[in-house]
């Protein structure tokens, strides 16, 4: 059958002469199904190059700040999450570091190809047990390469090489901050964290913990004064890496007792066994943040502990959300008080997008139905 056939004289399909099958022969025998298969084939690479090229690419404009923020600093927290997640330490599978290693070279990529500024907020912790009081910037460490807190020292100095070989090599914009112990409200009742663990354990009616004999020394900075920093070392001119923390002082019985006057005089101490491992000192020299990014923290631990310590009040007087929960929402939003930052345009475009993450529809965020902020 041809299309003469197919078509009566007036021009019009013959519905009676015509089949399915008769118009497959006819493509086979006059060899249209090349054509066909080439037409097919050049329509598809049309569509492609149209709609690759109609995407439009990241540009540099909508992405030019990159932060490389989270990451679980104390051990048992940190352990188990790696566990969950299958970021596994190297004593199990010879595949730790995931978070800091792999974490940063994917930050970095990005940062790379999107043309952004990038903050490694790197730690304190890069120092070890140190030798050299207080510590300084260009002070190398005295770290335990294969110590049980080593998964997170040495993954933050890892992160700290790959972050300026890409500086050297790429010419990658980069900032390092070195974070020493920093509290505030909204930190985990349960994160291992020191303060953390004196405050929730006396508003519970619990003896606080003292793991030694209590004279090891932290220094505390509340959370505005380190918001603050990481604001002008990301704003400024200077790579760093940067110390970030209060120089002030404490043993940690001095802190205890900071806690009981602030808490409940009467509250008990319990010591205990020392971790392995356990840095003796810690103190920042912030002269290099003072001098390059006018910088210093501005809220004593005699301030900064009662807004701490109401905030956990608060939330132990209502049912106990999980400790994911709590971690997933802590990524997304940092409640700061009014002194925090400055100036205040920043503060208010945080708390927009902070909003924009936690959405009161989400069954999973409480939290974004009962916090207000201003």
């Amino acid at each position: 059958m041809t299309p003469e056939t197919i078509q009566n004289e007036g021009g019009q399909i013959n519905a009676k002469r015509f089949s399915i099958t008769d118009s497959i022969r006819y493509v086979f025998r006059e060899q249209r199904l090349l054509f066909m298969l080439v037409g097919i084939a050049i329509a598809a690479l049309l569509s492609n190059v149209v709609v690759i090229r109609s995407s439009a690419p990241l540009q540099s404009e909508q992405i030019s700040h990159s932060f490389h923020i989270a990451e679980l600093t104390s051990i048992p927290r940190r352990i188990a999450y790696e566990l969950h997640s299958g970021h596994v330490n190297a004593v199990l599978d010879g595949d730790g570091h995931k978070t800091n290693v792999v974490g940063t070279l994917n930050m970095l990529g990005l940062a790379k190809r999107i043309n952004a500024r990038f903050l490694l907020t790197s730690t304190s912790e890069v120092y070890g047990d140190p030798l050299e009081h207080p510590q300084v910037e260009t002070y190398w460490g005295n770290v335990n390469p294969i110590g049980v807190r080593s998964c997170y020292d040495e993954g933050k100095r890892v992160a700290e090489t790959l972050t300026m070989d890409y500086h050297r090599g790429l010419n990658i914009e980069v900032r390092i901050a070195r974070i020493f112990n920093t509290y505030g409200p909204r930190m985990c009742l349960d994160d291992g964290r020191v303060v953390s663990n004196f405050v929730a354990q006396a508003l519970r009616k619990e003896r606080m913990t003292v793991y030694g004999d209590g004279m090891q020394t932290r220094s505390f900075q509340y959370v505005s004064d380190l918001v603050e920093g990481l604001m002008r070392l990301m704003e400024g001119q200077h790579v760093g890496p940067f110390n970030l923390g209060n120089p002030s002082e404490f043993t940690m019985l001095e802190l205890a007792k900071v806690v009981q006057d602030t808490i409940d005089p009467s509250a008990k101490i319990e010591f205990r066994p020392n971790t392995e491992d356990d840095p003796h000192k810690r103190k920042p020299d912030i002269s290099r943040a003072k001098e390059l990014l006018g910088w210093q923290p501005m809220v004593p631990l005699q301030e900064g502990l009662p807004m701490m310590v109401s905030d956990f009040r608060q939330r132990l007087r209502r049912p106990e959300r999980s400790s994911s929960s709590m971690e997933n929402e802590s990524l997304f939003l940092l409640r700061a008080d009014r002194r925090c930052v400055q100036p205040e345009e920043t503060c208010r475009r945080a708390h927009r997008e902070a909003k924009l993450r936690l959405r009161p529809d989400n069954p999973s965020s409480d939290m974004a139905k009962k916090l207000k902020l201003s």
